[in-house]
């Protein structure tokens, strides 16, 4: 794995324009259609799915499961923002898409933190990210899920960052097996979709069962999304009754 993100690295390092497609917490428009796949899917092309049908999921113990890092400076909570404001509470996008999931699943939230802290400002959080995947970093996290095994669905929510996954979520996917589960991820973004990452889990996971085509939410329409997550859930046949 750590030779295969090294060469992804090189290849890629050249070609990235961090600004614009790790703009922390953003996303596109969430997609009605889902396609489920056992371990070893395909990755997607980073664009948004869009589809008139929907594939259930089989239902049981459902997991949250979300990394979420607001910046704090030169952004509101409206135009291109990586944070949203709701009921008066200022939140990640990430962090927000999960409470809207959370209230139509019934699911448990778990928020994937690390012991160290990252910068809240924008230009630095950039730099500290590209720099933590340049040196493969595996950040200790801060917390547990308790008896993981419990759960059979495990939603996983995360930021594009430098068309990869956050850092977290590889220490994250590394410590936990989920075989025999379904992992449904979703991500918000600057443009970027899920780039590669539908595949990077499935290659960590493989004897998972790997949603495809989840949501990807643009940042611009994180606030406008909670009509969309709610068709979405009632499409996997998720929602809670």
């Amino acid at each position: 794995m750590r030779k295969r993100k090294a060469a992804l690295v090189l290849c890629a390092a050249a070609a990235l324009s961090l600004a614009a497609c790790s703009s922390q917490e953003t996303g596109e428009q969430t997609s009605s259609s889902q396609t489920q796949t056992t371990g070893g899917a395909a990755g997607t092309d980073g664009t948004d799915t869009a589809g008139s049908g929907s594939t259930s999921v089989s239902g049981g113990r459902i997991l949250i499961a979300y990394f979420s890092v607001p910046e704090t400076d030169g952004v509101d909570t409206e135009a291109s923002a990586s944070r949203v404001s709701a009921d008066g509470e200022v939140m990640g996008n990430n962090e927000y898409i999960t409470r809207l999931m959370q209230q139509e699943t019934g699911g448990d939230l778990f928020a994937i933190e690390t012991v160290q802290e990252y910068p809240g400002t924008h230009d630095d959080l950039l730099d500290f990210a590209y720099n933590e995947m340049l040196d493969d970093e595996r950040p200790d996290l801060a917390s547990q899920i308790q008896v993981p095994g419990s759960y059979d669905v495990i939603f996983l929510g995360y930021p594009n960052w430098n068309e990869d996954l956050p850092m977290p979520l590889y220490t994250f996917l590394e410590e936990y097996d989920f075989s025999g589960k379904t992992i449904i991820p979703f991500t918000t973004h600057g443009g970027s979709g899920f780039s590669r990452t539908i595949q990077t889990i499935a290659d960590m996971q493989p004897d998972a069962a790997v949603v495809e085509d989840g949501p990807s939410i643009s940042r611009n329409d994180v606030g406008d999304a909670q009509g969309d997550v709610s068709d979405w859930i009632a499409g996997l046949g998720l929602a809670s009754e």
